[in-house]
């Protein structure tokens, strides 16, 4: 038969797994505990009616302990749910603890209270943003990097590898005697033939034919020194065109009759009427004499 006065004095004095004594008081660690603090009307174990709130999966539930259930230990606790709403939970409890005594309804329905709050406070804890703070430790940076590197040298030392052994086997080092992936070598085989593609295509785009004219600078040049032999001529003294006189005017025949040819094949070989029209640069040719210390100056 249970006794509350002797289990009470039994805890008290003597052990209680559930007793936690620190500086600022005494208090029981007992999930069904109303109030959190070892006393006599808050001990669950030393109270045959007893009644409280816990909270499981966000739902609040009322517990009652009576003491017509002490010899069903599975049966001892009823659980009763209560409502979301607060106004409406504190009926609920005021209906199941009637005949209750006044203090520990009121104890229960301070927990209510106090457990309501607390889930208003976790709800907008949850929808309010805020910062997180990330340690980064230095150990697992450093062997990241150390990492990296070290495939970085893989990665080169493999394609050093892989063109010596292209070169080897084109050159036939090996003879006819082969031991290596295929699906390697078929890569490398669509690489060379790709960049032979392109190579062809850059040939067959320099060998395209352009047809430029080019009479114009050599007429212009042509006319300019005929210009100036012209000018010599008849910038030399009397006795020198006697001596010569025959044999300039033979020379000056013939010029005039081939650059008379020459324009003519220009004219029928040009497209473009806009060449016809093009400017003649003015030349000044100045010559100078000894003798008589006389200066003549030409403008063409």
């Amino acid at each position: 038969m249970q006794h509350d006065e002797i289990i009470w004095h039994v805890i008290r004095h003597s052990h209680c797994s559930f007793m936690a004594k620190i500086e600022t008081g005494i208090f029981c660690r007992n999930p069904y505990n109303v109030t959190g603090v070892c006393n006599r009307s808050s001990c669950p174990l030393a109270n045959s009616r007893y009644a409280t709130i816990r909270e499981e999966n966000g739902i609040f539930y009322l517990y009652m302990k009576t003491i017509e259930r002490a010899h069903m230990p599975n049966k001892l606790w009823e659980r009763v749910k209560l409502p979301r709403n607060y106004e409406k939970a504190l009926e609920v409890i005021d209906k199941y603890l009637m005949y209750w005594p006044k203090l520990l309804i009121h104890k229960i329905k301070q927990r209510l209270t106090k457990m309501t709050q607390m889930r208003i406070r976790s709800r907008k804890l949850v929808l309010k943003t805020r910062e997180k703070i990330m340690t980064t430790p230095r150990k697992q940076i450093k062997r990241e990097a150390r990492r990296e590197e070290k495939a970085e040298k893989a990665a080169v030392l493999e394609k050093s590898i892989e063109k010596e052994l292209l070169e080897r086997l084109k050159k036939g080092v090996y003879g006819d005697i082969y031991n290596y992936p295929m699906n390697a070598y078929n890569k490398v085989l669509d690489m060379e033939s790709s960049r032979a593609v392109e190579e062809e295509e850059e040939e067959e785009e320099e060998a395209e034919v352009e047809y430029v004219e080019g009479y114009d600078d050599l007429e212009e040049e042509e006319i300019d020194m005929e210009d100036f032999a012209d000018f010599a001529k008849s910038s030399m003294p009397s006795n020198e065109k006697d001596h010569g006189g025959d044999s300039d005017e033979e020379e000056e025949v013939r010029v005039a009759d081939h650059k008379r040819g020459k324009r003519e094949a220009g004219k029928s070989e040009r497209d473009e009427p806009s060449a016809r029209s093009k400017k003649k640069a003015k030349v000044l040719v100045e010559v100078e004499r000894e003798e008589g210390n006389e200066r003549q100056v030409a403008t063409h």
